[in-house]
């Protein structure tokens, strides 16, 4: 059973150097499938043209909160038509990155709430989970899933909230996606709450390039990274490493209605 990133970005120039010998790579490490993620309107035919060259590639589209000065009221009809054109397609697994980003204070967060509520009208209208990006706005995202209640969840990205958010999240459907950020020893809080989530809460994931976990500090992160971090998440769970990648594994393809 091979491990599953659930989150990358590899379509970014960051890999336009080596990118056919990084998946192999991976592979060979035991990385079998990968979803990238698109993040405002102009890389989403970048991101499909990528997957469509790999069959163990999956894409999700989206308007990522951090570009929100790029996306126009239009970018949401062009979204649409794209998820409309695409669906049930094999290789279509989610709509994302999208969400809410309080961290950053120049971005609008009415404008965000906005963009967000229409993704996830767009997400519940094509039955796709949501990927879903929240950086200190977890009371504000669980408070407007609440309403929607998606009927397929979704993973919320990079996850570093709290233990009762984590709980929150899994009564709404939604799993955790665990990457780089909790192999930082710095990271306690975070590390604590890990140490406390079932198996059944986590898919693994790198964020690649960004997000590096401590044991590739500084440098430019990849899938290929994804087993050595899935042996520091195990390690911090107190878990079997095997057990940690099967189980992240098996609740991917639950969440995206892949075969194992």
């Amino acid at each position: 059973m091979g491990l599953i990133d659930t989150h990358t970005h590899l379509d970014f120039p960051d890999f336009d150097v080596d990118r056919p010998a990084l998946l192999a790579n991976a592979r060979a490490l035991g990385v079998q499938r990968m979803v990238v993620l698109g993040v405002h309107q102009a890389n989403w035919q970048r991101v499909w043209d990528l997957v469509q060259s790999d069959d163990q590639l999956y894409a999700a589209l989206g308007l990522h909160p951090v570009y929100l000065d790029e996306h126009t009221p239009g970018h949401l009809t062009d979204l649409r038509d794209w998820l409309a054109r695409l669906v049930g397609h094999r290789q279509l697994c989610a709509v994302g990155e999208f969400g809410l980003d309080y961290f950053l204070e120049n971005l609008d967060r009415e404008r965000q709430q906005t963009l967000f509520e229409a993704q996830l009208a767009l997400a519940a209208e094509f039955d796709l989970p949501g990927l879903l990006h929240v950086r200190r706005s977890h009371a504000q995202t669980i408070a407007t899933l609440k309403r929607f209640k998606l009927k397929r969840g979704g993973i919320i990205h990079a996850f570093a909230g709290s233990y009762e958010e984590a709980r929150e999240y899994l009564k709404l459907g939604f799993k955790l996606g665990l990457g780089g950020a909790a192999t930082w020893p710095q990271a306690v809080k975070l590390r604590k709450t890990v140490a406390r989530l079932p198996l059944e809460a986590v898919v693994l994931e790198t964020d690649s390039p960004d997000m590096a976990p401590v044991m590739f500090a500084g440098v430019r992160n990849s899938p290929e990274h994804l087993p050595q971090i899935a042996q520091a998440l195990a390690e911090v769970m107190g878990v079997e490493v095997s057990a940690l990648s099967e189980a992240s594994t098996a609740n991917a393809c639950h969440l995206f209605n892949w075969d194992l």
